[in-house]
């Protein structure tokens, strides 16, 4: 298919070699596992193995990468010339609007000779609905699961990947300097959102994965509240959090501010807050698992000063 004139891999995250290499990682993994091939349907995992990125994966997309021989990635014919442009893969199977895709997907299984290997995809995947699963099932037999093989690989990061969240960082910064300086009596959260996202995609951020969380207020206690307009008043709190991006590599930030006068609580819960990762980091308690440290340790902090218990494990970027 005529390529447009775009150039392969001319917006590429990363060098050609860096995929080879995670590619060849991923079939050693594979092989371990018994499994002949891989359908990867998970955008991130898509991503981290061939460098396709798209606003639009909530279409069909997959990798179908074998433990032997050249992949296979089924793409919409609207995402061929992004999927170009993105990866190193000179030949896609391109599927219509008006096609069926997992008939399609099925096909290109069918024509690599793949039909009576052993398959496998992530059956804890997102974008893997049940009928999707029950469909290549009754089409190709038993589908073993594929969950974990590819996260492996990603939890260590290289030092182009963390460079990548680095820079990320850096505009994340920009953007909660910007909506911190917006705190004042009156202000919106809408005002909020608008300073940070507008400082952070100023200094160079992509579109990310999840929206700002902003809620002032009464609302600034609500878990996962976005803006909805509220006004701050004086004497009031109101919690901040954003994610920058950069070659979809993400950084994470938030902070709360208090306007005026912070109640006793409210300086309580801030000592707590700051006092145990200190705690944590300075490995006061080191006879704790690492991974079961910070919860202790807030636990015993937020006893001590009567406070409620709430305690939540962070999720992984990158």
């Amino acid at each position: 298919m005529d390529n447009g004139g775009i150039r392969q891999g001319s917006e590429s995250a990363f060098p050609k070699a860096d995929y080879d290499q995670r590619v060849a990682r991923a079939r050693k993994l594979l092989s371990v596992a018994g499994i002949d091939v891989m359908v990867v349907t998970g955008p991130e995992n898509i991503y981290y193995l061939t460098g396709q990125q798209t606003p639009g994966y909530y279409t069909f997309q997959a990798l179908v990468l074998p433990a032997e021989g050249e992949p296979a990635f089924v793409v919409r014919q609207l995402e061929y010339f992004n999927f170009i442009a993105n990866t190193f893969i000179a030949n896609a199977e391109i599927y219509q609007d008006g096609d069926q895709p997992v008939n399609f997907l099925v096909n290109v299984i069918k024509a690599r000779g793949w039909a009576s290997k052993r398959i496998a995809i992530d059956k804890r995947g997102w974008f893997l609905p049940i009928a999707t699963y029950e469909a290549l099932q009754d089409k190709l037999g038993a589908i073993h699961d594929g969950a974990g093989i590819i996260e492996q690989l990603r939890t260590v990061k290289s030092a182009a990947e963390i460079e990548k969240i680095a820079i990320a960082a850096s505009y994340v910064d920009a953007g909660m300097r910007a909506g911190l300086a917006a705190v004042r009596a009156g202000a919106t959260e809408n005002d909020f959102v608008a300073a940070m996202m507008g400082s952070a995609i100023a200094a160079g951020s992509e579109y990310v994965g999840m929206e700002p969380l902003v809620s002032a207020g009464r609302r600034a206690g609500v878990p996962h509240g976005t803006w909805r307009r509220g006004r701050l008043a004086m004497d009031e709190p109101v919690f901040l959090e954003m994610a920058g991006c950069h070659d979809r590599y993400h950084a994470a930030l938030m902070r709360c501010a208090w306007l005026g006068a912070m109640p006793q609580l409210a300086v309580d819960m801030e000592k707590t807050c700051q006092e145990a990762p200190r705690r944590s980091m300075r490995g006061t308690a080191c006879r704790l698992p690492a991974s079961d440290r910070p919860r202790r340790l807030y636990r015993q902090l937020q006893e001590a000063r009567g406070l409620q218990h709430r305690y939540r494990l962070r999720a992984r970027l990158g």
